[in-house]
């Protein structure tokens, strides 16, 4: 048994959706030309049973017993090889479907994790899901299919060559009814895979509305927007509905014409093959084998269509995954090392001191993020890291010595301990975070404390409890710099007061940066710095700043006496 999936998926090529897929083909050419082969088998093993089949009538007819005997032994082998190469084609089938699904899913999942913050930005939600949701079961098809698509070419090869060295009308009328049939069939296929394009936009602007509404429910309850969302998603449904009607349309009316043509050609196969025995110019039983013949061609004729229909949409899935692996980071590291110690970025003139707990207030809280941002290299700026460019150091490094916890992190699902614990932390280094983010109580109240199985999001937790258990996260993480984005926004003053004293504890002597607006958690930092439009206004201990500075004094008081 070959285990799934690949250590190592490669890298794909994205240069275009059809380079995309035969990069895929070539990554797995054994199993696949396996299964090709295996599939030729099968699709023979069946073409030839009419011939044999023929040749039993004519024995019967001519009392020959031996050579009755001897066809219905050959007969027998045939079905014997059918079966064993059909189990072997449809696990060959399978597993091919599945090396090509997982390597996609692998190469989008590793570029999702390399693109970090970029991909929402360039990606809606929905276009991520529709890829997990339906495009790698289109390029796992697109494989699947080359096996059954390649042995029904071969198939009906030797069908017609059979009936051309029998009787060359009815070959000609085979070789020139399959091609007619396909070319009839064809011009059905554009308008299906255009619907079927936009059912799948649809769905995943639908897709996007969801997860926009879900991530928002609390805020729409809160405001009575959740009836009038709920029917605009209603609405956007419908016409998913709709899309999707349009394109049974079609499918109904392209199944209708595999049936009616088909059957229009083993009607004509069967009056002329009659014809030709009333004039003795074939026997019965090759009259019965060219009827069976006809019938049978219905199967790799029907497998021919089925194969342009899967491997266009296998193309166009290809497409989308491409448009995913062909985005580029918006920062891209260099090859630089390390040393590290204040944190200056030029732009605002914001200098965040090594082994300080310094606080960012900004008269706006998108200014405050976006030099929360450029700090942790998530946004181009010029910033230094103890006077070497941070866009120097390689991402990976800048990733792993400058943490960036904001509101927008999520909580995973799975083992709380492990959601929490992502750098394998001693039970004590958890222990103290959860005290220093005052999250104890959360564990306390959860059946099996750390142990128990996190939803999806944390949505069994309040805002407040996210909030805590993300900054838990942050504190056993121990970066050597910790940026925290409004980290007590959504607790109440009590417990904001106790997170500043703790925090400050847990950070003693360790570079960190809070940026807030609180009263509570300015009071107990080392420095402060103010920004407005951009740009450091002044800077020092919040006291001597509040009566110093009335635009800093206005800002955290909110203009309140």
């Amino acid at each position: 048994m070959r285990p799934l999936p690949e250590a190592d998926p490669g890298t794909p090529d994205v240069r275009s959706p059809l380079r995309y897929l035969w990069w895929n083909a070539r990554r797995q050419a054994a199993p696949l030309w396996a299964g090709i082969g295996f599939a030729v088998v099968w699709w023979l093993a069946q073409s030839l049973v009419p011939t044999v089949l023929g040749k039993g009538i004519d024995a019967v007819r001519g009392k020959e017993t031996g050579t009755l005997l001897a066809w219905s032994a050959v007969l027998f082998g045939l079905g014997l090889l059918q079966a064993f190469s059909g189990v072997m084609r449809h696990r060959m089938a399978v597993f091919n479907w599945l090396s090509a699904a997982y390597r996609t899913v692998q190469v989008t999942a590793r570029q999702a994790t390399r693109l970090g913050a970029t991909l929402p930005k360039r990606l809606s939600t929905g276009e991520v899901v529709s890829v997990g949701n339906s495009d790698i079961a289109h390029i796992g098809n697109a494989m699947d299919i080359l096996l059954r698509g390649t042995g029904s070419v071969v198939a009906i090869a030797t069908i017609a060559a059979i009936m051309l060295s029998t009787a060359w009308e009815l070959g000609l009328l085979v070789l020139i009814g399959v091609p007619l049939m396909s070319a009839v069939v064809g011009p059905l296929l554009k308008p299906l895979h255009r619907r079927q394009r936009e059912q799948r936009e649809l769905q995943g602007e639908l897709s996007t509305r969801a997860a926009d509404i879900v991530a928002g429910l609390r805020v729409l309850r809160g405001i009575g927007g959740e009836r009038v969302f709920a029917e605009r998603y209603r609405l956007e449904s419908q016409q998913v509905r709709q899309a999707g009607v349009r394109v049974v349309r079609v499918e109904s009316l392209l199944e209708g014409v595999q049936i009616l043509l088909p059957g229009l050609l083993i009607a004509a196969v069967t009056a002329i093959g009659a014809s030709f025995a009333v004039d003795h110019r074939i026997s019965a039983g090759q009259l019965v084998a060219f009827y069976t013949y006809a019938v049978f061609l219905i199967a790799p004729m029907r497998t021919l269509i089925e194969a342009a229909d899967k491997l266009t949409k296998g193309h166009v899935a290809a497409k989308r995954v491409i448009r995913i692996l062909a985005i580029e980071p918006e920062v891209s590291g260099g090859d630089g090392g390390s040393p590290g110690g204040e944190l200056h970025d030029e732009a605002s003139g914001v200098r965040v001191r090594p082994g300080t707990f310094t606080a960012l207030t900004a008269s706006t809280p998108e200014q405050a993020a976006e030099i929360a941002d450029r700090l942790g290299r998530y946004a181009e700026g010029q910033v230094r890291f103890g006077g070497v460019p941070l866009a120097s150091l390689p991402v990976a490094e800048v990733r792993s010595r400058i943490l960036v916890a904001d509101n927008a992190a999520r909580l995973f699902t799975g083992r709380l301990r492990d959601e929490l614990d992502v750098a394998g932390a001693s039970d004590e280094a958890v222990a103290e975070a959860l005290h220093a983010a005052c999250a104890e109580d959360i564990v306390e109240s959860l059946p099996d404390g750390l142990d128990a199985h996190v939803a999806e999001a944390g949505r069994e937790f309040s805002g407040g409890q996210q909030q805590r258990l993300r900054l838990a996260r942050a504190l056993i993480t121990d970066p050597e710099v910790l940026i925290l984005v409004e980290p007590t926004s959504a607790v109440d003053a009590h417990s904001e007061a106790r997170i500043a004293d703790r925090l400050a504890k847990a950070r003693a002597g360790k570079t960190t940066l809070v940026c807030t607006t609180s009263p509570l958690v300015l009071d107990r930092t080392d420095h402060v710095i103010y920004v407005e439009d951009g740009a450091v206004q002044a800077e020092g201990p919040h006291r001597e700043l509040l009566a110093a500075s009335p635009a800093y004094a206005g800002t955290v008081t909110r203009g309140e006496d």
